[in-house]
């Protein structure tokens, strides 16, 4: 029964998109807005396909400055959420900091970047790890606090050492939140990547968009954008499947949900 209702819960926004594509090519295809202006659902996958190598090309750019840059938030993201766990002076003088630096807007960063660090992958894998690192470094950081005192104290009674403490109750404890905030951040890092390159570079889909945006070829522009979505949706997913490999107690306890 739960199972159903799972499936019958994913068909819902399926058949939601299905409805807005529909009304999408229809409003296209009446006249009511210019093709030029805004291409058919049907125009845009026909761009898609047209442009397929060069998309893939430049998509390996965009995925490449992502993965560095979310590599480099994620050991980042572990390393500030340890000291500011560890040291309360420290937590209480990084983490307003922290906040200030995400309302900053990342248009505003990108060309500064972009300055000092020239036209290469430098400028996009930093606005990438200034995107993404805290989402994860707040979940970790409310994991480690969070984490039960009564079994830290037990742990401390026999014996153990900071990190076999870390080790085996605040990290199980940050993990859910850590995941939580990942999912967030590697959607974060495609759309870091491609906001850097629109200012400069010479490969990567923001470069391409902003290629096609001056020739108006605003069916090869969407046809990035449905890009950029599936690439989220596809890392969200990998991530997913990290996360029940890495909380396998997680999994058996939602199995065991679904059974009952």
């Amino acid at each position: 029964m739960k199972k159903l209702q799972n499936i019958t819960n994913k068909l819902y926004p399926t058949a939601l998109l299905l409805f807005l594509l529909l009304i999408w090519q229809m409003v296209t295809e009446s006249g009511l807005v210019p093709k030029f202006m805004l291409p058919s659902p049907i125009d845009v996958i026909r761009a898609f396909i047209s442009s397929f190598s060069e998309l893939m090309q430049h998509a390996a750019v965009s995925l490449t400055e992502a993965f560095a840059g979310l590599g480099i938030s994620i050991i980042l993201a572990f390393c500030i959420a340890l000291l500011m766990d560890r040291f309360e002076v420290l937590y209480k003088a990084v983490h307003p900091l922290l906040v200030v630096t995400q309302t900053i807007p990342t248009v505003a960063l990108a060309p500064l970047l972009v300055l000092w660090l020239g036209y290469d992958m430098a400028p996009k894998i930093m606005l990438v790890v200034l995107t993404c690192f805290f989402p994860m470094t707040i979940a970790l950081l409310g994991g480690f606090k969070s984490s039960d005192d009564d079994a830290m104290n037990l742990m401390r009674a026999i014996g153990a050492r900071r990190w076999q403490i870390y080790r085996y109750i605040k990290l199980p404890n940050a993990l859910p939140g850590f995941f939580s905030g990942l999912k967030i951040s590697v959607s974060y890092a495609i759309v870091g990547a491609v906001i850097a390159e629109w200012l400069g570079g010479n490969s990567g889909l923001g470069v391409y968009m902003t290629r096609v945006r001056k020739s108006f070829a605003f069916d090869k522009m969407f046809a990035v954008i449905f890009l950029i979505i599936i690439l989220s949706l596809l890392l969200m997913k990998c991530v997913g499947v990290i996360e029940r490999r890495a909380m396998p107690w997680r999994h058996a306890e939602e199995e065991k949900e679904v059974k009952n």
